[in-house]
């Protein structure tokens, strides 16, 4: 075999491997996972109440209720799996989870990457700052340090409105952006309403106090794209226990609130 063969043959199993290593994972079903016997479910651990640990420092919260109830369900163990704002998503396409009941909410955005089931839970993300602090709009962003925590929708929706120059500090995480604004690190953040109550826990009253709504965002359960069976099935499970009243039920346990009304 000449050296040209040879880099030929070389060049074809080049490809060969390339190609293979990007076909995508085979799609699960609902019928698969079952049969598994198992679901690994991603979800923050950083975003009360939505997400937060218990005092055995296990995964806890809204979101870890609606994946035990999607596993009662189904009949299958569920297995929860922390993630972070920024890599929810890469968790979910190179396949270290099934499924993400993660506080993600719909945005066209990251509807290019994930299919996403019917809406299961919504929450108000605001401007939360400082009393000392003038701001009753996004103009008054400018001169002051804002925090957010890094991709996550408070980022998105800060980052479209506030003016240039603005100095945007990006955490890892909720927490990370909460301790930034109680240790006078920044000015503001851009929190959830749940962020922003907590934070109120643990200060002194009159310290901080909502300045604007940024965004209402409805978040969903995410999945791979292509998988049909299991997008259905998560649209049936979301839709049977909303007109049940069982997320609800789990919305008041967390929030004291009753879950919003959603498309």
């Amino acid at each position: 075999m000449n050296n040209i063969t040879r880099r030929a043959f070389a060049a074809i199993g080049l490809a060969a491997t390339l190609s293979a290593a990007a076909v995508p994972a085979f799609a699960q079903s609902p019928e698969e996972l079952k049969k598994k016997g198992e679901i690994n479910v991603g979800l923050l651990v950083d975003f009360p109440p939505y997400g937060t640990t218990n005092a055995k420092n296990e995964p806890d919260g809204y979101d870890a209720d609606v994946a035990r109830l999607l596993g009662k369900e189904w009949g299958v163990k569920v297995n929860l799996v922390p993630v972070t704002g920024p890599n929810r998503i890469p968790f979910l396409l190179t396949n270290k989870v099934d499924v993400l009941i993660a506080s993600l909410a719909i945005t066209p955005e990251r509807a290019k990457q994930v299919t996403f089931s019917k809406p299961y839970s919504a929450a108000t993300i605001v401007v939360y700052g400082s009393k000392k602090a003038n701001i009753k709009a996004a103009a008054d962003l400018k001169p002051l340090r804002i925090g957010v925590a890094r991709a996550s929708t408070q980022d998105v929706a800060l980052t479209a409105i506030a003016p240039q120059g603005t100095e945007i500090r990006r955490f890892d995480d909720d927490a990370s952006a909460m301790q930034a604004l109680i240790s006078g690190q920044v000015d503001a953040i851009g929190c959830s309403t749940t962020v922003a109550a907590q934070i109120a826990k643990r200060v002194p009253a009159d310290t901080f106090e909502q300045k604007f709504v940024l965004r209402q965002q409805e978040m969903a359960v995410a999945m791979r794209p292509g998988q049909e069976p299991l997008h259905k099935a998560m649209d049936d499970f979301v839709a049977k226990n909303t007109a049940n009243g069982e997320l609800n039920k789990l919305y008041r346990k967390w929030l004291e609130a009753d879950l919003p009304k959603m498309q």
